[in-house]
């Protein structure tokens, strides 16, 4: 006699007028939202660093060099 392959579920199969309610749709929309936000932090990580500084203008640059080489690059 041949062994006949049996199928099993390898999960927990929920009725589905459970999965119709009203909390399953909450807990859907914090996961979806949990998603969205790891995955936007993880790709910020992945970005290199926004220095703000670098581009705004500031006045505390020197007009001119204070080097002891007069010709040094201001």
């Amino acid at each position: 006699m041949p062994a006949i392959p049996t199928v099993l579920p390898l999960g927990i199969l929920l009725p589905e007028d459970l999965l119709h309610h009203q909390v399953v749709a909450v807990l859907a929309a914090v996961v979806a939202i949990n998603t969205i936000v790891y995955v936007t932090l993880a790709v910020a990580k992945m970005l290199p660093k926004v220095y703000v500084r670098d581009w705004l203008g500031t006045r505390n640059r020197r007009a001119e060099t204070r080097s002891i080489d007069p010709r040094a690059p201001i």
